[in-house]
């Protein structure tokens, strides 16, 4: 059911952002009067398709293959590879019969609709939720930093005060693409000193490989216990993900695994007070202290309706003893918008998000940033989350969004970028390129689609195996 979920939110906010895309191209073909013979989600492979129907000189439908859609404009060589129809006379319907800066504008018609609907959606989110942020100078106890963050010289307790000279004013900073991306200097607050960082340009590479929470995170005081696991009452369920995996290797026998915590007598509302006789205060003291004895027993000394108790839990092989800890609350701001103030932060959200995209396939070019990091939609539904929320949808729908008009502004022929760039060229050199030169480009095009679709696919495929 989780996998279902994943993949009808994917397929959900893709099937939206592909047919906007199209209705730019549409629109701004109809608008030059161009005829368009096909506006179809999804392709029509090998001419297999869902259901088709006819309006007027066009033909609406969906195709079977999910990857994408496309509008077939007449006189245009694309994806169709219409050969025959390029063969004829020019019709003064056919796009290769209008203006450079006519067929120009079409082919950016999708990447500006897309843009559009990015700055939209994070507007209205905007408007809608305003902003809800960790305030990074009240943070008391400081941050506790994960595998990466130690790598890079963080500690527990570590204020992080600017970055790059500029104060943090946020948390979520430190976490953003302005560190992630940007390789910044970070200003640290350690026993009243100040100590300068430098954040690798590769973390992004180990933020692939670990995850963003072995970063960095608030220290959070721990509470009492709140629930101890039965593990032999959880019905364990599969995700599409780990079907995948059973395809390939045959699943071995499930055990039924006992609860540590259950067995050696935790209960719910004990207060944890020290592992292994190291005092506990942060959550993080628990798990770092935890984690270091899988499949091993540890002492822990609890607080129980005022006596302190030991109890003796074996630790499981992931590293866990099957317990849920309060967590301490954190220093929030809110922030509401108005209509229009609204439309401002929106918009700057967009932009980052485009100006992102940019940054990391220039990393990815320059080798400063493993191509492992390329998603297919097999990673993309895993973001979307086995649990519908609207405000995350449209949120991981606008980042869709706009990567999606970045993407297609890139220089590959097939995309839009490519035919931008032959336009451009054609309106400099005042005549337009050859159509033995444009099938060929759309071939090669569709080479290195297909070849970076096959890579994506195979990164999540092995990382869904674990390497």
């Amino acid at each position: 059911m989780d996998g279902l979920i994943m993949a009808g939110q994917l397929l959900l906010g893709l099937s939206i952002l592909v047919i906007l895309h199209e209705l730019g191209h549409f629109l701004a073909a109809r608008a030059f009067g161009i005829k368009v013979e096909k506006f179809y989600l999804f392709f029509d492979a090998w001419g297999f398709k869902l259901f088709s129907f006819k309006v007027g000189d066009t033909e609406y439908g969906v195709g079977w293959l999910p990857l994408g859609g496309y509008v077939k404009i007449s006189g245009m060589i694309d994806e169709s590879m219409d050969t025959e129809q390029m063969a004829l006379p020019a019709e003064p319907w056919e796009f290769r019969s209008k203006p450079a800066w006519q067929r120009l504008i079409v082919m950016l018609g999708g990447i500006i609709v897309n843009v559009v609907v990015g700055i939209v959606i994070f507007w209205m989110l905007t408007f809608k939720y305003g902003e809800t942020y960790i305030t990074n100078n009240q943070l008391a106890n400081g941050v506790t930093p994960g595998i990466i963050g130690k790598e890079i010289g963080l500690k527990d307790g570590d204020k992080i005060v600017a970055i790059n000279g500029q104060k943090v004013v946020r948390f979520e900073e430190l976490i953003s693409s302005k560190v992630l991306l940007g390789s910044p200097k970070l200003t640290i607050s350690r026993d009243g000193k100040a100590i300068d960082l430098k954040v690798p340009e590769s973390v992004l590479n180990s933020i692939s490989k670990h995850g963003i929470e072995e970063f960095v995170a608030p220290r959070i005081v721990a509470g009492k216990i709140t629930d101890v696991t039965d593990y032999s009452k959880i019905k364990k369920s599969k995700s599409i993900f780990t079907k995948i995996k059973e395809l390939f290797v045959s699943p071995k026998p499930e055990t039924p695994e006992a609860s540590p915590a259950l067995e050696a007598g935790i209960k719910a509302g004990d207060s944890i007070l020290s592992v292994n006789n190291k005092p506990v205060r942060f959550l993080n003291d628990f798990t770092n202290e935890v984690e270091k004895f899988p499949g091993k027993v540890i002492n822990i000394e609890v607080l129980r309706n005022g006596n302190p108790l030991t109890l003796t839990p074996k630790v499981s092989k992931a590293g866990t003893i099957g317990i849920a800890i309060a967590r301490g609350k954190l220093p929030t701001t809110h922030i509401d918008y108005g209509f229009f103030e609204s439309f401002s932060v929106g918009t700057t959200k967009a932009w980052t998000t485009f100006a992102d995209n940019g940054k990391g396939i220039w990393k990815m070019i320059t080798g400063k940033v493993s191509a492992r990091n390329i998603s297919s939609p097999i990673g993309i539904a895993k973001v979307y989350g086995s649990e519908f929320d609207w405000a995350n949808f449209w949120r991981l729908t606008g980042l869709i969004s706009m990567a999606l008009a970045f993407m297609n502004l890139l220089p590959i022929p097939a995309l839009d970028g490519g035919h931008v760039v032959f336009l451009i060229i054609e309106m400099i050199k005042g005549k337009p390129l050859g159509d033995k030169f444009m099938e060929r480009a759309q071939v090669v095009g569709f080479v290195i689609l297909l070849s970076l679709m096959v890579f994506a696919f195979g990164n999540d495929i092995l990382k869904i195996f674990g390497k």
